[in-house]
């Protein structure tokens, strides 16, 4: 072994030791290090590994059980992202996915993250019910027009009370509040008959999955209808606050959002 004295030596290792101190923090933020730093969804996504729509991973309940799912960033006329760092959870925009599913599919999610896709019960479940979230539903008809709901808090109960909905603190944003009639309800499926209709199920009359009433005032995932035959059903994906329940839009989405601590303690 041999040691260096030289005075050169020593300013060397010291200049090495401030560059380390000047990086660490930008590391610390770009490189999750431990799973008290993983993204529990889009908003850690956005602050601590990309500002850029995409799909990323996210760790709701920990490094063993991650979550992929599809990441709003933020809306092309706001450069700020202050309308995004959204969650989705649902999207629909060209029919490709196949939405009349069975339990098993809904509870667990089925499609492409980067398409169309529900996200699955559990892990909406799992995602929402430790912090408060909002909720953000998105609309597009065929001629281009757009609209949406905004609900301040969202969450679901758990798979022993039918993952029951509950929505409150409605903003319009244009699309009227067409939630409101399925909220407490459980989750219904064409297996799985869950809804308060004594004379029959509606996610069979409504070809969807969804928490149904004693029949529906929305169905995010109903039948997807191409622009030739969208208008004039009752199965379709529709929001009848916005054209009725015999209009079925082009593109739907549903997204969620944390609830600032200082907002949600009002």
């Amino acid at each position: 072994m041999y040691e260096l004295h030289s005075d050169h030596s020593v300013g060397y290792s010291i200049m090495l030791c401030w560059s380390f101190a000047l990086l660490l923090p930008w590391l610390v933020q770009s490189h999750p290090l431990d799973q008290d730093l993983l993204p529990i969804d889009c908003e850690d996504v956005f602050f601590n590994v990309s500002i850029h729509n995409g799909v990323y991973t996210i760790y709701p309940v920990g490094k063993d059980s991650p979550m992929e799912v599809y990441c709003h960033m933020g809306y092309r006329e706001n450069e700020s992202h202050e309308g995004g760092r959204w969650t989705v959870i649902q999207r629909r925009i060209n029919g490709k996915v196949d939405f009349y599913r069975n339990w098993d599919d809904y509870k667990r999610g089925f499609g492409d993250k980067s398409g169309e896709y529900w996200l699955g019960l559990q892990n909406i479940f799992l995602l929402t019910h430790g912090m408060k979230y909002e909720l953000r539903v998105d609309m597009e008809d065929w001629e281009g027009g757009t609209v949406y709901a905004l609900y301040g808090s969202f969450f679901l109960g758990p798979e022993s009370d039918g993952y029951r909905l509950h929505v409150f603190d409605f903003i319009d944003g244009g699309a009227g509040n067409s939630l409101i009639y399925h909220n407490g309800q459980k989750f219904s499926t064409f297996d799985k008959d869950q809804d308060p209709y004594s004379r029959g199920n509606c996610a069979v009359t409504f070809r969807g999955g969804f928490w149904y009433h004693a029949g529906a005032y929305a169905n995010p995932n109903g039948e997807y209808k191409h622009r030739d035959r969208h208008n004039g059903v009752t199965d379709g994906v529709f929001w009848s606050g916005w054209k009725g329940h015999r209009y079925s839009q082009r593109k739907f989405s549903m997204k969620v959002r944390r609830v600032p601590f200082s907002e949600s303690v009002d």
